[in-house]
């Protein structure tokens, strides 16, 4: 399997169910600003709306980062305005739910798992140029963390900010970062 870091985002289209609406959702929409996009296998199940909730809990904090944010599975854009009406959690979602019935998108990204027709567990960091910077990828029943997802995010929107700049293990923004260098080679 070759690394899709870096790689361009391949052009979709698509439906998805926010804020009350259907509404069409491309690879264009995620150009020209920083988007996270993250896989779940499907609506109505169990680890899926802990994820999703935690992620409506940290999204005025990517709003504010400018980061826009889009939930996909394999479900369609009906099903996820059924889940929305049906589960508390699921209702404080105001970020994008892009249905993905034929699952396009998700072979796209490499998380299909085609015996069963669901996603893994991808998380995916776009830069404004549809450049993808991080790349994560859980069994179904791992679940992530949405503070660590901003934390990577930060990192990866500093390090496009400061050329020949590096952000070490658990840095967070106002922490010291590392200019690679000859100087430092065995000395960290």
């Amino acid at each position: 399997m070759s690394s899709i870091i870096n790689t361009k985002i391949k052009p979709f289209k698509a439906t998805a169910f926010h804020q009350g609406k259907f509404v069409p959702v491309s690879d264009q929409d995620l150009a020209g600003k920083w988007s996270v996009v993250v896989f779940y296998p499907a609506d109505f199940t169990f680890v899926c709306p802990t994820e999703l909730g935690d992620l409506a809990d940290f999204y005025a904090k990517f709003q504010e980062i400018g980061v826009e944010v889009y939930s996909v599975s394999t479900d369609t854009h009906f099903t996820h305005k059924a889940w929305h009406d049906a589960s508390e959690t699921i209702k404080k979602i105001n970020y994008p739910m892009i249905g993905d019935p034929t699952g396009a998108i998700t072979r796209n990204f490499g998380v299909m798992i085609e015996e069963e027709g669901l996603a893994l567990r991808g998380t995916f960091v776009i830069n404004p140029e549809g450049e993808i910077k991080v790349a994560e990828i859980h069994d179904l029943g791992i679940g992530r963390s949405a503070a660590e997802l901003f934390r990577k995010v930060q990192a990866a929107q500093y390090v496009a900010n400061h050329d020949g700049e590096v952000c070490p293990a658990k840095w967070t923004p106002g922490e010291a970062t590392l200019a690679p260098s000859l100087d430092l080679v065995g000395k960290i």
